[in-house]
């Protein structure tokens, strides 16, 4: 497939997922006192999101935050935008890479599915003050859905499924409210700490699903769609869950949160004080949830992104997700091929 233009790119995407690329009136040039218009587009990372912001250099070393940020675009032989619910298990995934693949340094970013596709939208991110044009060379949601947009604005051709995962309740220690199940959420007595339901890939595809089920998504909603919001006196929608809800519970701010279960597996690991209520399988959807993965189509270190994609097959890679609590996919499911 031919290389478009990024600028073109940028807009295609836009059609695809919002319907259009918004653009200022000639007549209307903005004050002096704002941000340049491709400022004011990108995605804004969320404050003090520095550990989900990486650059693995190429000789150990690993930069965070705003340094790794403003790096990554020129130093890195490879750069990963990757669902956020894997950010506890990169520092072995990406080991494993460069040990087969010495000499390349690698920037990850870990953030919801939702938000990091935005950023693929606008090209590039906004954070503590300062804009950070770039795109990843390699994507990772845990829905297909974004993927098809992907492929659907001429970024994305082909994907596979390299992990898999289900969802729990995570609660405080000794589960003190006694916690059972999903329609204790709408319990008087019990608060939740809920991934929102605008970037956040756990609640926008699989946990709205199992909350609209039990006829309890408008209740613990309020017909809201936010994030970082309070739809309810007990009900908070999270900016970014896995590292808010554990805080929330600890905090006594909330009594319970969704989450996937590799991440009250790293809350423990953390020392966080959280138990783990499972669920059954029609309500952790242990049977749909798929992690995929692709490259993209105007990667400027494109050889490298499939490189990567191949490597998610080898016995390194599906080590160091599994000890992490991951499911690693099949070799069927490793293969790659076309995005429907």
């Amino acid at each position: 497939m031919s290389r478009r233009p990024r600028t073109l790119a940028y807009c295609t995407v836009a059609l695809a997922l919002v319907a259009g690329c918004a653009t200022q009136p000639a007549q209307q040039p903005a004050p002096a006192a704002k941000k340049p218009a491709a400022a004011q587009k990108y995605a804004a990372i969320p404050k003090d999101k520095d550990s989900d912001l990486k650059l693995h250099a190429a000789d150990g070393r690993v930069l965070n935050g705003a340094n790794a940020l403003g790096r990554m675009q020129r130093e890195a032989g490879l750069i990963l935008w990757l669902a956020g619910n894997q950010f506890f298990a990169m520092d072995d995934v990406v080991g494993a890479f460069q040990k087969q693949n010495r000499g390349v340094a690698v920037g990850i970013i870990t953030l919801p599915p939702g938000l990091l596709l935005r950023a693929i939208q606008t090209g590039g991110w906004t954070y503590g003050g300062r804009t950070y044009p770039g795109l990843p060379d390699v994507y990772a949601s845990v829905n297909l859905d974004h993927l098809k947009a992907l492929k659907k604005a001429g970024l994305m051709d082909t994907y596979a499924t390299y992990l898999h995962n289900e969802m729990e309740l995570m609660v405080a220690q000794g589960d003190p409210k006694r916690i059972t199940g999903i329609k204790d959420l709408v319990r008087p007595d019990v608060r939740t700490s809920l991934p929102n339901p605008v970037s956040e890939g756990i609640m926008r595809f699989y946990g709205r699903k199992v909350l609209e089920r039990h006829g309890l998504w408008n209740q613990i909603s309020a017909g809201k769609e936010c994030a970082s919001c309070q739809t309810t006196p007990n009900n908070w929608f999270t900016s970014v869950h896995h590292r808010e809800t554990p805080q929330r519970i600890q905090d006594g701010r909330s009594d319970t949160g969704i989450v996937w279960v590799t991440e009250t597996m790293e809350a423990k690991r953390d020392g966080a004080r959280v138990d783990s209520v499972r669920l059954p399988p029609e309500d952790s959807l242990v049977n749909e949830v798929s992690y995929a993965i692709g490259s993209l189509t105007n990667s400027a270190r494109k050889a490298m992104a499939d490189r990567y994609v191949r490597f998610l097959a080898t016995p390194g890679a599906k080590q160091a997700y599994s000890k992490y609590g991951f499911v690693n996919a099949s070799d069927a499911e490793l293969s790659l091929k076309p995005i429907p």
